[in-house]
């Protein structure tokens, strides 16, 4: 019989693998920031052109707008933790689903969650 099983999958933190998740909560952030930059424009520009209700107009692009707003503060949050962290470090990456062979007999203890590790893009080790 076979089954699913979650593994997770754990980054061991280097100075290039810091860089890159650094790297990639900028990129995300940037982007965020961006998005709310066109959200402002957009209400400004739906403001002079809408027949709706203007408390309506606000309310929605207030809440896209704060949505966004909470995303980067915890890319910033983020970013914060990672320059404490020391290199060597394990941080959860992800969680990925792998088909396991069961048969009668097998030691249920051995089937426990797995976790991979992986430095800088290259599988460590497998608990």
């Amino acid at each position: 019989m076979q089954i699913l099983q979650t593994i997770i999958v754990k980054q061991i933190l280097t100075e290039k693998s810091v860089g890159k998740l650094l790297e990639t909560f900028q990129t995300k952030k940037q982007q965020l920031q961006k998005e709310c930059q066109q959200l402002r424009f957009e209400y400004k520009k739906a403001e002079k052109n809408s027949k709706i209700k203007t408390s309506t107009l606000h309310s929605y692009y207030n809440k896209e707008l704060e949505g966004r707003l909470e995303k980067i503060k915890l890319l910033d949050f983020q970013i914060e933790q990672i320059h404490m962290l020391p290199l060597g470090s394990e941080i959860k990456e992800k969680e990925v689903q792998a088909i396991i062979d069961v048969n009668i007999g097998d030691s249920w203890e051995n089937m426990t969650a797995k976790t991979i590790l992986i430095k800088d893009g290259i599988v460590n080790d497998i608990r």
